[in-house]
């Protein structure tokens, strides 16, 4: 997740309503006899991308975070935005998502193979999985029969959790899409991929109170490296800084990071506030085999909600 891939989340919070789940209408067999070619297709587009360029697979889990917390997991922030309509993607905290291609190209070869048949919600559904397992991370079963929403809207992005929240607001964000403190500490370790913006995380340090210019949070060497990267008048566009040492491996170094006071996010850090969060990261931080549990059944969880009302031909555009 990240000012790129849990960056993951991006926005203001503001009251919404609560998604249904829909675990008992999804499966992980449903296109076996209609699309059985389905998941090395969605593979092959994803390892394609990778080999020119080792962001896609945290762009891949960002945009799938991205879609599934609006209204449900419905392809709508694949959707391009019109001369009349600003959609999701040109939403301020989807700005830097990237890698749509990747989901046209497998959109593409799964149409030549199944015409009609699979929703894009689906395959980004499996990318995201695919971008996982590709980097070195667990590998799991997708519960499959999304449909893809008709319904994208810049302003709904600021619906996404952002980098500046406190547990609280975390919380309560994620409390309404049905997911607990426990789905939220192992969906943070998505972190694990990725790269921050400057902007992501100028709170922490430069001018962090009046009384105190860097987050006392915050190792005072790691406040050091990330200032030399972004000054305070940063003027370069793509600075920042990596989730974790280990960017492009799918791992839990995240944790360990967290828990020697080197996270990027004011998000990150609030998983430290409280004794139940704090616990899971320490859980985390010592067993990947823990966390990669944990976060199958999250992703799987989150990833089950569902939204929409068609098969797109083109996932940019409605049918």
């Amino acid at each position: 997740m990240r000012a790129v891939a849990l960056a993951v989340f991006l926005g203001l919070l503001v009251v919404i309503q609560v998604f249904p789940s829909s675990v008992a209408a999804l499966s992980t067999k449903y296109y076996d006899h209609s699309c059985p070619q389905l998941e090395s297709l969605v593979t092959n587009a994803v390892k394609k991308a990778m080999k020119n360029d080792n962001t896609v697979p945290a762009a891949l889990l960002r945009m799938h975070f991205h879609d599934c917390f609006i209204r449900g997991c419905d392809g709508s922030v694949l959707l391009n935005s019109t001369a009349k309509h600003t959609a999701e993607k040109d939403g301020p905290p989807n700005i830097s998502l990237h890698a749509f291609y990747v989901i046209d190209n497998a959109k593409k070869a799964i149409e030549a193979a199944c015409p009609g048949i699979v929703s894009c919600a689906d395959i980004l559904a499996l990318a995201a999985r695919d971008a996982v397992a590709l980097s070195g991370g667990p590998t799991w079963e997708v519960p499959k029969g999304r449909l893809d929403g008709r319904v994208s809207k810049a302003s709904d992005t600021r619906q996404l959790p952002a980098p500046t929240f406190n547990l609280s607001q975390l919380q309560q964000s994620f409390s309404q899409r049905g997911l607990s403190l426990d789905d939220l500490v192992a969906l943070s370790g998505g972190h694990t991929l990725g790269f921050a913006h400057c902007s992501s995380f100028q709170n922490r340090i430069h001018k962090f109170s009046p009384t105190r210019e860097v987050d006392p949070t915050l190792s005072s060497s790691f406040a050091a490296s990330l200032r030399s990267v972004c000054p305070e008048h940063n003027a370069l566009k793509n600075a920042g800084s990596t989730l974790d040492s280990t960017t492009t491996v799918f791992d839990n170094v995240y944790y360990k990071m967290l828990l020697q006071e080197r996270s990027i996010f004011s998000s990150d850090q609030a998983l430290l506030t409280s004794p139940r969060t704090k616990a899971l990261v320490s859980k985390f931080a010592t067993s990947r085999q823990a966390f990669e549990k944990a976060f199958i059944n999250s992703m799987i969880k989150m990833s089950s909600l569902t939204g929409g009302q068609e098969i797109r031909l083109n996932c940019r555009v409605v049918r």
